[in-house]
């Protein structure tokens, strides 16, 4: 009952928030960039909410209060408030063998796309997930699932999927174009389009201040691509890497939040409203994201535009979600714009709920020199030379980390 009080309280008190800054998230398009601040020495004074401490002031001290009181508290805090509720499923949805080709990659490779519905109306939108794997697999292998920029036509020449890397590291490859999901740009969004509107009720035109925004619609896309990959007989449904790049990195963060059949997690240069703290108020921020994309996060999260210092979480929060499996935040230094320091913080930020677990976080308070990677513990960091990008230095690190725990015999 005390629990209950607090949690209605907060909803008021929030909801007064959002009621008194709504014309406050209003801005010239020039906002974005021109008030961006990069300097350390203008972050405001900030506080980080302990993942620790429950709503009622109760210290978690073991994993079975984390799994069963606070975790489930948190989850529901950052969907509410932030991410946005997702349709829930009582079964998986139907689904059929698009294409085969068993000579692809000049013949080493079997390349098949899979039709997947996304709802249970035949008419109904569909997202096509492309698989790549070895010409010849003697046991399921495991395989890193990519939400992807590149159409399936372009990705075998696309720098930023080395299929043939992968196969020859004994990993299958699966992607799909997430504007296959739902549509993505700046300005004002058309709820009308993507899969949305099929998820409506009668009446209703867009989601509602606490249903889902674009990083979950893209994130519960990437569920509904697992509960299709478990079914494969040549895929080891338990032995799966999920990796994004900038805001599908922030998409990839919420499913391996979400979603505990993902083994292993890599959000990639995901900044603001991704991995990076939110309260330092670095580059991008979470009043530029609700500028520029309103689209990405749900209503109840406007609230928060000049108000950041009011928020009840922050992205160390959606890190911990993710214990005790593994995780590697990867950034970039001319990626000022994402914070790489705050994405460094939000991991260390994180770790007190690895140590329930027994599980080491990435090792030193002090962030690495460039190239050179922080990825021993259960949390992995590192920051590279070169843009805002998902270069081969990073799938160097991302496949031997991911060798400690998917291949068989792993951690």
């Amino acid at each position: 009952m005390k629990k209950l009080l607090i949690t209605c309280i907060l909803s008021s008190v929030l909801f007064s928030l959002y009621t008194q800054n709504v014309k406050k998230v209003v801005r010239d398009d020039n906002y974005w960039g021109q008030v961006a601040n990069y300097d350390e020495n203008k972050i405001p004074p900030y506080t980080l909410p302990d993942p620790l401490i429950c709503n009622d002031g109760e210290r978690i001290t073991n994993i079975a209060q984390w799994e069963n009181i606070r975790r489930p508290e948190l989850l529901q805090l950052l969907t509410t408030y932030m991410y946005g509720k997702t349709p829930a499923l009582t079964h998986a949805l139907p689904w059929k063998v698009d294409t085969i080709d068993t000579k692809a990659l000049g013949g080493k490779a079997v390349r098949k796309v899979i039709e997947l519905q996304l709802t249970n109306q035949k008419n109904g939108p569909v997202m096509h997930l492309q698989i790549w794997l070895p010409k010849v697999v003697k046991q399921s292998i495991p395989l890193f699932l990519g939400m992807s920029f590149t159409p399936n036509w372009k990705i075998s020449t696309a720098p930023e999927w080395p299929i043939r890397k992968l196969l020859a590291h004994g990993y299958g490859l699966a992607t799909f174009l997430y504007t296959e999901i739902s549509p993505d740009g700046k300005g004002t969004s058309d709820y009308s389009k993507g899969i949305m509107p099929w998820y409506y009720r009668k009446g209703q035109t867009q989601p509602d201040p606490d249903q889902w925004g674009d990083i979950a619609v893209w994130a519960w896309a990437a569920s509904r691509a697992m509960d299709y990959l478990q079914t494969d007989a040549q895929i080891d449904g338990n032995r799966v890497a999920l990796i994004g790049h900038s805001r599908l990195g922030k998409a990839t963060l919420w499913a391996g939040a979400c979603d505990e059949r993902f083994k292993v997690v890599f959000p990639v240069n995901s900044g603001c409203c991704g991995v990076s703290l939110s309260k330092r108020l670095i580059g991008e921020t979470p009043t530029s994201v609700n500028h520029m994309f309103p689209a990405w996060f749900n209503g109840n999260f406007k609230q928060f535009s000049d108000r950041e210092d009011m928020m009840p979480f922050d992205q160390h929060s959606v890190i911990a979600l993710i214990a005790p499996r593994p995780i590697y935040i990867a950034d970039a230094e001319a990626d000022n714009w994402g914070d790489q320091k705050g994405e460094f913080l939000a991991a260390k930020a994180a770790e007190p709920v690895y140590a329930l677990y027994g599980k080491a976080g990435i090792g030193t308070n002090t962030m690495p020199p460039l190239d050179i990677a922080y990825n021993k513990g259960y949390i992995a960091y590192h920051i590279r030379k070169g843009p805002h990008a998902v270069l081969e230095y990073d799938w160097y690190q991302f496949i031997r980390f991911a060798d400690r725990f998917l291949k068989t015999g792993s951690d």
